[in-house]
């Protein structure tokens, strides 16, 4: 025969299951809630019947002892059975349900006693307090056994004491009111323990399900994964409460959002301030996938709602992505310059075989010098107002991406920018925003038209973007500068929306300006003011006079020089009109 399996040990302890182990800890604190006031009401209760016990007594001694005819009796007859004392003590005890009422004389001798037998017998438990004046209550035993009594001096008409009144309260009679009333109160706590044995019930099946029925290992377990997995991902997530206060932060929302633990329990708007990143998380703007701007960073942004009226907000960083998408757009635009002048030179080229083939030779030559001409002139015309080498490269390739479009690109008149610029990139993105929104406004008008205006002053840079396309609303001059917003269609690697954005942004962190009006004669003018944005000048530096206005095209641009340069900027070239 092969061994039977060994018998399975019982275990007793805690259940596993959440719902039983809260009610089981509920209905122990119930019932230890119940045992405990039961016994905290009886342990008052027996004190209290046994004060109550003793000065009934006491008030039954002194209604005797204030009457004067016992007083008169005591003094006038002897201690008898059938005296006037003991008629009138009994009486009062038959009255009054007391167990005794005895009167005794300053001797201890009883003149009256529940037992006739005994009047005229010393009592026998010591008077000389009530003797001496004073007024007693107590709980002692005697002849008739443990009862409360009350002792009170008997006094004649001139307040000589000459006796005392004792009167007892059977102690049993007491305790019987307390035993009576051990039943009820007993009820009321069964009532009180029933009630809190269903609310304990009550209270464990709603934990049941909200927990899904998990057990605490099982919940402790998830918060730890969940906190392993929130602080793990490369995606910031910030859940809000009902009120959009911050609950929870993880270490990718701090780094995106740049802000700490501090903004725990704090609402978005004291967190984050005012801006488009609050109102998108705090669900004022509503969408899936919103971009927005905060710092240098471009986030996308999703809200989801739960249950109890809060929020889930999920950030992904597009900041590399979006500037691989403007610098793939800005590849495109080169290609398409390249392209334009590569027809461009492809015409110069045969009207210049043409020339020779019909032996004009001088006419050639002085086609030739015409177009060498041109291009030193625009070279040299743009380098003498943009000193900075960024700035002026810019400038001429969007020249070339302006001429291919149809639109002419104007330096205005005035227009010097010395090569004294603290932040050179900064402001190569601001114009390079202006530019391209300004070139987009105006393609497909007639005589389209771009002017853009730079000059300094002390250590300001002030920079004016002119076209003459439709002109912005005045309703809509602050809207432009918001996140994410755009009247065009999205490029193809993501969304519009962040250029004017980012110019405001890049002003406002160089303690300027950025604002759109209209421009003279029609179309729109975009002023962009940073304040300490050039460096002192050098001691002894000469200014250099301005040049007068000059057009600069595609057909002026020198061959390879301008959208070469433009390549290598950084560069945010998004629209927001």
């Amino acid at each position: 025969m092969s061994p039977s399996p060994p018998a399975r040990r019982l275990r007793l302890g805690m259940p596993r299951r959440m719902f039983s182990q809260l009610l089981l800890m509920q209905l122990t604190i119930a019932a230890g809630v119940a045992v405990l006031a039961t016994g905290l009401f009886l342990a008052p209760l027996s004190h209290l019947l046994d004060d109550q016990a003793m000065r009934r007594a006491l008030a039954i001694a002194q209604t005797t002892a204030a009457q004067p005819q016992i007083a008169e009796d005591l003094q006038s007859t002897p201690a008898s059975p059938y005296g006037p004392v003991q008629a009138e003590a009994e009486r009062i005890r038959r009255a009054s349900h007391a167990e005794y009422v005895v009167v005794m004389n300053m001797n201890h001798v009883r003149w009256s006693h529940r037992d006739p037998t005994k009047v005229g017998d010393p009592v026998s438990t010591d008077p000389s307090e009530a003797l001496a004046g004073k007024e007693v209550m107590e709980i002692d035993s005697g002849t008739l056994g443990r009862s409360a009594r009350g002792k009170v001096p008997l006094r004649d008409a001139h307040g000589t004491i000459i006796g005392a009144v004792s009167v007892g309260i059977e102690y049993d009679s007491v305790r019987a009111r307390l035993i009576h009333a051990i039943p009820g109160l007993f009820a009321y706590a069964g009532t009180a323990l029933a009630i809190g044995a269903l609310a304990a019930y009550l209270i464990a099946r709603r934990i049941q399900r909200q927990t899904r029925d998990l057990a605490f290992s099982d919940i402790s377990a998830l918060l730890a994964e969940r906190e392993a997995m929130l602080h793990g991902i490369r995606e910031g997530v910030v859940a809000l409460d009902r009120r959009d206060r911050v609950r929870l932060l993880n270490d990718e929302a701090q780094r995106l959002l740049g802000i700490g633990d501090e903004a725990v329990g704090r609402s978005l708007d004291e967190a984050l301030g005012e801006g488009r990143t609050t109102d998108v998380l705090a669900g004022r703007v509503t969408g899936t996938d919103l971009i927005t701007v905060r710092g240098h960073r471009v986030l996308v942004a999703n809200r989801m709602p739960t249950d109890d009226g809060g929020a889930v907000a999920t950030l992904r960083d597009r900041t590399e992505l979006e500037q691989l998408g403007r610098e793939l757009d800005s590849t495109r635009g080169l290609i398409d310059a390249l392209r334009a002048q590569d027809h461009e030179h492809a015409n110069r080229m045969h009207t210049l075989l043409g020339l020779l083939e019909l032996e004009m030779y001088d006419d050639a030559v002085e086609f030739v010098g015409e177009v060498v001409g041109d291009h030193r002139a625009t070279a040299e015309q743009v380098t003498e107002k943009i000193h900075d080498p960024l700035l002026a490269a810019l400038l001429v390739g969007k020249a070339t991406v302006a001429a291919e479009r149809g639109v002419a690109l104007w330096i205005a008149d005035g227009t010097l920018m010395p090569d004294r610029l603290i932040d050179p990139r900064g402001l190569v993105t601001i114009v390079g925003n202006l530019v391209d929104n300004a070139l987009d406004a105006v393609a497909g008008t007639p005589h389209a038209r771009v002017e853009v205006a730079l000059r300094a002053e002390g250590r300001t840079a002030v920079l004016k973007v002119r076209d003459t396309g439709p002109g912005i609303p005045a309703d809509r001059r602050e809207l432009i500068f918001t996140d994410g917003w755009s009247t065009k269609q999205p490029p193809a690697h993501g969304k519009r929306g962040i250029g004017l954005s980012l110019v405001r942004r890049l002003a406002e962190r160089q303690g300027g300006s950025a604002r759109a009006g209209d421009a003279d004669g029609g179309g729109a003018e975009f002023t962009v003011v940073l304040p300490e944005a050039l460096e002192e000048p050098a001691p002894g530096a000469q200014p250099v006079p301005a040049a007068g206005r000059d057009l600069v095209s595609a057909q002026e641009a020198p061959a390879g020089q301008g959208p070469p340069l433009e390549t290598s900027l950084p560069n945010f070239e998004e629209d927001s009109r």
